[in-house]
């Protein structure tokens, strides 16, 4: 969610990939231990930078099986000299592989970090006569994933932005950003006024946005009812 443009963004991404791939490959091939120090620690920011774990992935999503093996073989001996717990070293990469053998492989260090340990939650807020809110879904460690959305019930989604890795701690920036005073809000409640603005833009031949397809489990029918919570506006 930050003031750069989404062409600003990727292109700082795939740099720091670019970087970290370039810095995988080395401590593959080299012999130097200034390699391998440089190595661990980049991969101890893993643990705090939202941005150092998206160029992770990147990184190894970029990388062709034998690159990946390598990859794997050069964190068994090194994520026991990182002072970080494992699941920040792997839960990127489970990510985005999809190899059977290997997400195995890596499963195996990062125990429960498919599933999120606690619900999503919801913050809304108003702005310019649209409600705003905000889903922050706890992925791992101190990492969540964001969904922005302005939207009005009746007329359909206006936007909406996704962001896969994001500190908790820009949580609250983010919302500053928006320019809106954000107040948590029930999650079901916001699902169902989230549900509406689809189907009005469903009655209107739009599709829904990508980035809330993303979110498709939130619409399951095992949240509590919606007549267990508050009416749908302030």
């Amino acid at each position: 969610m930050s003031s750069d443009k989404p062409s600003d963004k990727d292109d700082v991404l795939l740099r720091a990939s670019e970087s970290v791939r370039l810095a995988a490959s080395e401590r593959v091939t080299s012999l130097d231990p200034r390699a391998h120090a440089a190595w661990r620690t980049w991969l101890a920011a893993l643990a705090t930078d939202a941005a150092a774990a998206t160029a992770a992935a990147l990184a190894y999503d970029s990388l062709a099986a034998e690159g990946r093996d390598a990859w794997l073989d050069a964190l068994d001996v090194d994520a026991p000299n990182v002072d970080v717990p494992k699941i920040a070293l792997y839960a990127p990469l489970l990510g985005v592989e999809q190899d059977d053998a290997r997400r195995e492989r890596i499963a195996r260090n990062v125990t429960g970090a498919a599933k999120r340990s606690t619900p999503p939650s919801a913050l809304v807020g108003w702005k310019n006569g649209e409600r705003v809110c905000l889903i922050v879904s706890p992925l791992y460690l101190d990492f969540v994933e964001l969904l922005l959305c302005r939207y009005d019930q009746d007329q359909g989604i206006r936007e909406a932005r996704h962001e896969w890795l994001v500190h908790k701690n820009e949580v609250a920036a983010c919302a500053r950003d928006l320019g809106v005073t954000m107040v948590a809000a029930p999650l079901p409640q916001v699902v169902e006024e989230l549900a509406h603005a689809v189907v009005a833009d469903r009655r209107a031949g739009r599709a829904a946005p990508e980035a809330l397809m993303v979110y498709i489990d939130l619409f399951a029918p095992d949240l509590p009812p919606s007549g267990e919570q508050s009416s749908s506006h302030e």
